[in-house]
C-alpha cells in the first residue's frame, strides 16, 4: 500500500512469514523505498519481552537514582554496616513464635506493594538482641531493589529536623520532613530509647504524621511494649500507628547471650 510518493519513488509495505527461534512463525512487515527493502520487523513476541525489559531495566535505574540522591541529601541514609548482610536464610526461626515472626516479615516485604498502597505501619517490639533488627534489614534488602528506602534511628531522624533550626542550615524542616515522607519505607529503629523529652515527641509526631496523612508505609524497632511506647511517643503519634498496623513481638531471650554463652 502506498503512504506517500515523491520524484517517481513511493514508500510501502509488504509482508512475509518469517521464523522466530524462541517463538515459532510470524508475520515480518518490511518497508520499502520504491523497490528497496528499507526494514523487516523482527518477531513481535521478541520486540515485546526487550521492550518491557528495558522498562524494567530503566525502572530500577530510576529508583536506585532515587536512594543515591536520597543518601546524597541526607547522609545518613542506609543499612547499618553490622546487618548488611542479614537477609531471611540466615534468621534462625527455631521456635513457633519465631517462625511466626519471619513470615510476618517476609509476608510485608513479598507484598510490600500492597503495603505501598495502603500504608501499613509494622511494628517490632521486642528486647535486644532477638533479632528485630536482623528481620527490618532483610525486608530493607528485598524492598530496596524497587523502591526507596531509609533505615535510620528515632534519635538520628529527629537530629535531622534539628539541625535545620540553626540559621546556617541548608535545609529547612518543611523540606526535611517532605523528603522523610517521600521515602518509599522508612524504618525508625531504636524508638523509645531517647530521653523522651516533648520536642522529641513532637518531631516524631510531625514524622509520623506526615508519613500517615501520605499513606506511607513506616516500620518501628522498639525495645518497648504497648505501654511503653504509648508514653514515650504520646497518644497522638501511637494513634496514628494503631490504624492500619501491624504488630510482631520478639518475646524471646537475646539470641547474642546464647551465642555469647555457648563461645565462654
Amino acid at each position: 500500500m502506498d503512504v506517500s510518493s515523491k520524484a517517481g519513488s513511493y514508500i510501502s509495505t509488504t509482508q512475509r512469514s518469517a521464523q522466530c527461534d524462541s517463538h515459532g512463525a510470524y508475520d515480518s512487515t518490511a518497508i520499502l523505498l520504491g523497490t528497496k527493502v528499507m526494514h523487516w520487523s523482527a518477531c513481535p513476541h521478541c520486540v515485546r519481552q526487550a521492550n518491557m525489559a528495558s522498562r524494567a531495566r530503566a525502572a530500577q535505574q530510576a529508583v536506585e537514582e532515587r536512594q543515591r540522591r536520597l543518601e546524597t541529601r541526607l547522609n545518613q541514609a542506609g543499612i547499618p554496616l553490622r546487618f548488611r548482610t542479614k537477609d531471611f536464610a540466615s534468621f534462625v526461626a527455631d521456635t513457633d513464635d519465631k517462625e511466626k515472626a519471619l513470615s510476618v516479615a517476609m509476608e510485608f516485604a513479598h507484598n510490600f506493594s500492597r503495603h505501598r498502597h495502603i500504608g501499613t505501619t509494622m511494628v517490632f517490639s521486642g528486647m535486644p538482641g532477638t533479632g528485630k533488627s536482623h528481620l527490618a534489614t532483610a525486608i530493607a534488602r528485598h524492598v530496596m531493589g524497587s523502591h526507596t528506602i531509609l533505615y535510620t534511628s528515632a534519635m538520628d531522624a529527629v537530629r535531622m529536623i534539628r539541625d535545620t533550626w540553626r540559621r546556617d542550615a541548608p535545609q529547612s524542616e518543611t523540606q526535611i520532613l517532605q523528603m522523610l515522607a517521600e521515602i518509599d519505607l522508612l524504618i525508625l529503629d531504636e524508638v523509645g530509647m531517647q530521653y523522651g523529652s516533648e520536642a522529641e515527641q513532637i518531631s516524631l509526631f510531625d514524622i509520623i504524621d506526615k508519613r500517615y496523612r501520605d499513606v506511607m508505609p513506616t516500620m518501628l524497632i522498639t525495645n518497648q511494649n504497648r505501654h511503653g511506647l504509648r508514653q514515650f511517643l504520646g497518644d497522638r503519634s501511637f494513634d496514628r500507628l494503631r490504624e492500619n498496623s501491624v504488630w510482631q513481638s520478639f518475646n524471646w531471650t537475646s539470641q547474642r547471650g546464647q551465642i555469647m554463652h555457648l563461645s565462654i
